[in-house]
């Protein structure tokens, strides 16, 4: 039948896999990407970049077609091959190493020619490395039987994308964003009626749907049903007509509606000649993109009538192209032609570049994933990529003239790369000593690409990658770089696994793994001598703190650095190149997103409030109690000196919790966790709130005469403990272990026994007192602490207590416990989850369930194999430019991309920002650059809020584009 299957056999549960997807697909999507089939055409570097990433995924199927070979040429860009692969079948070679990527994804390989009779077994078909004449034919066939296709091709530095989802194709969800909410502190009885919220920014626009909930007063819009708004202000819309309802009073929750799209495609043949349907992804270069559409029709051509592609720098055979270019012309009537870019294609068309085929690869394993689940929005239709600016500023760059012999195979696993470049191209790649920091999921792509290209794999080369991180479960699903087996194994840790992983892509890597953290501890070993040795760094890094550290460590030894981040379908790729581009820079205060203490203590509102209460919990009572209890018994003296030192306020709650753990407190016993858990409740979720409530009634006014109970102010009720009760006996459950662990004490998860303890724990009366005083604002709490308003008395007992430490103390030693997310059997996410939502009852704030609260409480950074793959690529793009020497800041590119809805922009980086030194030293200020960077912090949208959160360093042009 020319078909080959193997199934691996794994005892890692289907759920973990799905799980990883749903952080950024959601549930009803990932069960829709299981039960779907897609047949990959073609594996040479792009095929197997986008069948590795759709396993990745988590589909039912994937097969791979392709009835090709295995020759040099393929090695630049195909990562599964090995030198033992040489004349072999491209898509047998593959097949054992694409199947250990997801073991729940049945693969197969299909080695005979593409028929309708194999198409008809799939819902989605990806065609790479084909003919025209095939793509018109079997896109016709395909559109006619409701099967989605997907062309993708790279020739060269440039790319090509298509995608035909049918006549009507519906989009579920057309941005994956979270629909936007917004607190109510107003309602109007008028036609329409005006609703004012009381955040500054609602977060919705025009024409958006909105239900509104917990309303009191005006009650018949809870059930009214969506309603479409009109935005009037930053914090007001207008909606049905109210007049007739009853007078609002106060609360109300507008929630945003999601709503379904239904998209229309055209066929490829006609697709072909409707210029409408070109997507641009680089502003600058509109006319070499359209001009890209029909450059690719006509290599087609050309590969028909001469039976291959253009000779690299073959002088002839680019005049040919562009003839065939400008007779396409004559039907498409370009206002403008870019004969420039015709013979640059021509030129180059023979390489073959694992850098494009990552970005084009994951753009199209993307549009797999809309195929198959209706999520996000598809690329309608075509998309032309080109990072043409990495060819030598010059002919050649360093002295090298790139010919039709320089450029020429030489049995090479670089000939793709040579055809493009040069062979003295390719020994400067050899020598370059770059340093790699991290070993994540971009981390892994960046290897991916290094090797390929042979970055640091020649004589005196060398790449060094840091990341003091082992590999989690939750890494399998983007980090291809590593297997099930990996999991655990303390030796071999994320740098190690990669490093290993990459010498069997490429035998002559030179590289070394280090599991260093990249701070000023480390400095010893990343100094100046270190710095000054290197041609560049990469940065995958996770957050905006070590950025800015490596970035200012880069700038003081005038060293380039990539640097790429992403955030679900969302990425962002930015290159610092010395005295030419604007650097990463200071990071921005976070405080702005940080949740108020006094929201968190008192005034919850939002389920976001209560999970990060309930980690805030957790950290305290199993992390930091257990850690202040050691630190006490290993150096009594000196720890009670420098907590004293801290302040009274501070002093008071930790000496207070090292009591607890050394005095009449300490649990002997199962039964006494228990016993604490269940007071710890009713602590908690009774007795809190009753006193919160004695200080602030529910019917108490604020000092205007306006009920104190009202707008972001939920007034809460105290629960009661009722055994019968899930959630109630899952938070005892998980608290007792939790404290039991924590104290060495062995718990249980049977129910029934803790329910029997339970009948006999005493739950002491509790009245609310009249002395305590509750902050309203952070402000308040803070002047309270600074005031010394505290039980001195207490202070001096608890340091007298301890002023001397049990005998015994090396067998009181506890047992700190880091929170761990991806352990479902370890109690942490059965606390958080009960925790928060025992909480939010009491707030009547809508619950989480197990998965979202996993996501928030777990600061889960969503991520996916395509978005990773596609910023990695753009990033060795820019890395090409930096090898090559470039000096002009026109030939680089800051991006920002959304895989979502097919968002890519690719723009020049800004320059460095430059100062007047003195009166003889005039620099022309480029105020108007200067505005744009200062509008970054005005604008707003899921997107933008991704920009200002996530790349700080981003420069301006795409958000002004985008705007």
């Amino acid at each position: 039948t020319g078909f080959t299957i193997i199934t691996l056999a794994s005892s890692n549960s289907l759920v973990f896999w799905a799980l990883c997807g749903r952080y950024v697909l959601g549930h009803e999507a990932m069960r829709r990407m299981g039960t779907a089939n897609v047949l990959i055409a073609g594996m040479r570097g792009l095929g197997v970049e986008i069948a590795k990433n759709v396993i990745l995924s988590g589909v039912k199927s994937v097969t791979v077609q392709d009835e090709g070979l295995a020759e040099w040429m393929d090695f630049s860009s195909q990562f599964f091959l090995l030198a033992s692969h040489l004349g072999q079948n491209r898509a047998l070679s593959s097949l054992s190493q694409l199947s250990a990527l997801n073991p729940h994804v049945h693969v197969s390989a299909h080695t005979g020619p593409l028929k309708e009779t194999l198409l008809q077994q799939f819902q989605v078909v990806v065609l790479t490395d084909s003919s025209l004449d095939d793509q018109q034919r079997f896109g016709t066939f395909c559109h006619s039987n409701g099967i989605k296709l997907i062309v993708a091709d790279t020739k060269g530095l440039c790319g090509q994308l298509f995608c035909d989802f049918g006549e009507e194709f519906e989009v579920l969800d057309t941005d994956g964003e979270t629909p936007a909410s917004a607190m109510i502190d107003d309602i109007t009885k008028a036609d329409p009626g005006v609703v004012t919220c009381i955040e500054q920014r609602h977060g919705f626009v025009d024409g958006s749907t909105v239900s509104l909930s917990e309303v009191c007063g005006m009650t018949k819009l809870n059930s009214y049903g969506p309603v479409d708004i009109k935005v009037l202000g930053p914090d007001s819309f207008s909606i049905c007509d109210t007049s007739s309802f009853s007078e609002y009073k106060k609360g109300g929750v507008a929630t945003e509606v999601k709503k379904s799209k239904i998209l229309q495609f055209k066929p490829l043949d006609e697709a072909l000649v409707d210029p409408e349907l070109l997507v641009m992804t680089d502003y600058g270069k509109m006319t070499k993109h359209q001009t890209l559409h029909l450059a690719f029709q006509a290599l087609h051509g050309f590969v028909k009538r001469v039976g291959r592609l253009p000779k690299p720098r073959s002088q002839s055979d680019a005049e040919l192209l562009v003839a065939m270019v400008t007779e396409l012309n004559k039907v498409s009537h370009l206002d403008q032609l870019d004969e420039d870019v015709v013979q640059s294609l021509s030129f180059t068309a023979c390489g073959d570049l694992a850098p494009v085929n990552a970005f084009i690869g994951g753009l199209a394993a993307q549009e797999v994933m809309k195929a198959c689940t209706g999520k996000f929005t598809p690329l309608q239709q075509w998309l032309y990529f080109d990072a043409l600016e990495c060819l030598p500023e010059g002919n050649g760059g360093e002295g090298e003239e790139l010919t039709e012999s320089t450029c020429s195979p030489r049995g090479s696993r670089y000939d793709g790369q040579t055809a493009v470049f040069g062979s003295g191209f390719q020994e400067r790649l050899g020598e370059q000593k770059y340093f790699l920091v991290g070993a994540g999921a971009i981390g892994c792509e960046l290897l991916k690409n290094f090797a390929l290209i042979g970055l640091g794999a020649g004589e005196g080369g060398h790449i060094t990658v840091t990341d003091m991180d082992s590999i989690e479960r939750s890494n399998l699903n983007r980090q291809f770089l590593f297997r099930s087996q990996d999991i655990g194994v303390r030796e071999k840790q994320k740098s190690e696994v990669a490093a290993q992983a990459v010498r069997v892509m490429n035998p002559n890597m030179n590289i070394t793994a280090h599991q260093n953290r990249l701070d000023p501890d480390s400095e010893q070993v990343y100094g100046h001598t270190f710095f000054m040795g290197l041609d560049g760094v990469a940065a995958a890094l996770d957050n905006v703190e070590a950025r800015v550290y490596l970035d200012g460590r880069c700038v003081q030894h005038q060293r380039p650095m990539l640097e790429g981040g992403t955030l679900g379908s969302k990425g962002h790729t930015l290159v610092v190149v010395p005295h030419l581009t604007e650097s990463y820079g200071p990071a921005k205060t976070g405080s702005q997103n940080a949740i108020p203490l006094c929201t968190l203590k008192n005034f919850p509102h939002r389920i976001e409030h209560t999970l990060q209460w309930a980690r805030d919990q957790f950290e305290g009572l199993y992390k930091q109690a257990a850690e202040h209890v050691n630190l006490y018994f290993r150096d009594a003296a000196g720890f009670l000196e420098r907590t004293l030192g801290r302040g009274e306020a501070e002093a008071l709650e930790v000496l207070e919790c090292v009591w607890g753990g050394v005095g009449r407190q300490r649990p002997q016993g199962w039964e006494d966790c228990v016993g604490w858990a269940r007071r710890q409740w009713e602590t908690l979720y009774n007795n809190n709130i009753a006193q919160l409530l004695h200080c602030f009634p529910s019917d108490q006014l604020t000092s205007s005469g306006l009920p104190f109970w009202s707008g972001a102010k939920r007034c809460p009720h105290p629960l009661t403990f009722d055994p019968s009760n899930t959630t109630h006996m899952d938070y005892v459950v998980a608290a007792a272990n939790l404290y039991g662990q924590i104290y060495g004490i062995v718990g249980t998860r049977d129910s029934s026994a803790i329910r029997s303890i339970l009948e006999t724990v005493h739950i002491p009366a509790f009245t609310p007192k009249s002395t305590i005083k509750i902050h309203l604002t952070d402000k308040e709490m803070e002047e309270e602490r600074e005031s010394g308003h505290l039980d001195t008395g207490r202070l001096e007992e608890l340091q007298k207590k301890l002023s001397s430490p049990p005998v015994n103390s090396a067998a009181l030693q506890m047992h700190p416990i880091d929170f761990e997310k991806d352990d479902d059997n370890n109690f942490h996410i059965d606390y958080i989850v009960a925790a928060s939502n025992l909480r939010a009852e009491n707030y009547d704030i809508p619950t989480a369930d197990r998965h979202k609260s996993k996501l928030i409480a777990g600061r889960i950074i969503p991520a996916i194999a395509t978005t990773t793959a596609a910023v990695a690529g753009l990033m060795c793009v820019e890395l090409y430019k930096l090898v090559q020497g470039h000096r002009k800041i026109s030939s680089y590119r800051s991006s920002y991309i959304n895989l979502a809805v097919q968002y890519c922009v690719l723009s020049e980086p800004l320059g460095p920002q430059r100062f007047t030194v003195s009166d003889r030293i005039e620099q022309k200020q480029r105020k108007e650059q200067r505005k744009v960077c200062s509008k970054k912090r005005e604008l707003s949208g899921p997107h933008l809020q991704f920009a200002s959160d996530v790349m700080p360093g981003l420069l301006e042009q795409e958000w002004a584009l985008a705007n």
